[in-house]
């Protein structure tokens, strides 16, 4: 891989230290809040969560904090205590059976805790997180169904299929590797498109397990191209082949990279929707960018053709700098978010234009990446 210039190294050290310095002054204005997306700027409003899947960002954030100070210093140590206090009340969801986010919740942190301090305890809550998960899987179909209803599946699942991989590597359980392989394989199926893009759901008969039709919660339509889709794709087919080793998941991420290239502006930033039509092209998808750049910084360090990885890895610095240079709040003293131009919801008005937890999280994941 290229080393960064000082310049771009700078730029981004700069940005991590100011997505600190915004968490930092959340946590102390707002203790105990766990926030989904911005009003006019702003964590605490009124509006709709929608679903209850974005708890583990803020302590996922915490955690990277903590990975990338010094271990000695008074830093580190907040970002520790901090970390461990806002991930400890997760513990009951490792078996809430009614969310599809095991992942999310609980690989950013109760799997960045494991790694830190090797509790037993810890890799138990991981465990049975990913057992709960898997029983929303459907003989028929093949998938695990999503929150919404049993015949129908998400493509944002495969953000969270991981854990499961997880479970069935540390407990030896066939069963459970055999259903995050099928369920990734049916996703692969029904979900990406020969050229690469993909749809956000999957509509099952219950009674036969056939597929039905590709249809849409967020994005434009059914038949387009949802960018935060996508960017689930990419980073959730590269965790899966990381768990696997199955080349049919290294090949489908790469096809979601390529497509996102293919379509995307100079700068990286995806349109909220890459089939919207031109008066809606203008809205941005800044978290859409985020997590195709954390995915593309995992991708590009596993494809067999240096010069792929390279332009995967090009790419994804691309991005951030456009992230750092246009998006961060920094000049807006009253935002408390990091990343302006993040999209939640179109259709339901919820989070359009505004910090998403997940555009947080997944920035300042790639920005520890990049800068290591």
């Amino acid at each position: 891989m290229i080393h960064l210039s000082s310049d771009t190294g700078d730029l981004f050290t700069q940005a991590f230290q100011f997505a600190q310095k915004q968490v930092k002054k959340f946590i102390e204005k707002n203790p105990g809040v766990y926030p989904l997306y911005t009003q006019n700027g702003r964590w605490l409003h009124e509006g709709p969560a929608w679903t209850h899947w974005c708890d583990g960002f803020l302590p996922g954030m915490m955690w990277i904090f903590h990975d990338h100070t010094d271990r000695d210093s008074t830093e580190s140590k907040y970002w520790l205590d901090q970390a461990i206090k806002y991930t400890t009340p997760l513990e009951p969801r490792k078996l809430d059976r009614d969310v599809q986010d095991h992942g999310f919740l609980f690989l950013s942190t109760y799997y960045r805790w494991y790694r830190v301090s090797k509790d037993p305890a810890l890799r138990e809550v991981l465990i049975e997180a990913g057992r709960t998960l898997a029983l929303r899987f459907k003989e028929k179909g093949q998938y695990l169904r999503s929150f919404v209803a049993d015949n129908s599946l998400f493509l944002d699942i495969m953000m969270n299929v991981g854990i499961i991989f997880y479970a069935a590597r540390e407990t030896g359980d066939r069963r459970l590797r055999e259903v995050a392989l099928r369920h990734s394989f049916t996703t692969r199926r029904v979900l990406v498109r020969g050229d690469g893009s993909t749809a956000q759901e999957g509509i099952f008969d219950t009674d036969t397990g056939e597929f039905l039709r590709q249809t849409t919660h967020q994005g434009y339509r059914g038949d387009s191209c949802w960018s935060r889709g996508l960017a689930w794709a990419l980073y959730g087919f590269t965790t899966c082949y990381e768990y696997s080793r199955d080349p049919h998941f290294i090949e489908t991420a790469e096809q979601c990279a390529d497509f996102y290239i293919m379509h995307c502006a100079s700068d990286g930033i995806p349109p909220w929707d890459f089939n919207a039509p031109p008066e809606n092209r203008t809205l941005l998808d800044t978290s859409a960018a985020a997590v195709s750049a954390a995915g593309l910084l995992r991708l590009c360090r596993l494809v067999p053709d240096s010069l792929k990885g390279h332009l995967y890895w090009t790419t994804a610095v691309q991005i951030l700098r456009s992230l750092c240079d246009k998006h961060l709040a920094k000049s807006d003293p009253k935002w408390e978010g990091i990343l302006k131009g993040g999209v939640y919801h179109v259709h339901k008005s919820l989070g359009v234009d505004e910090s998403v937890m997940w555009g947080e999280y997944f920035f300042c994941e790639a920005l520890d990446r990049v800068l290591r």
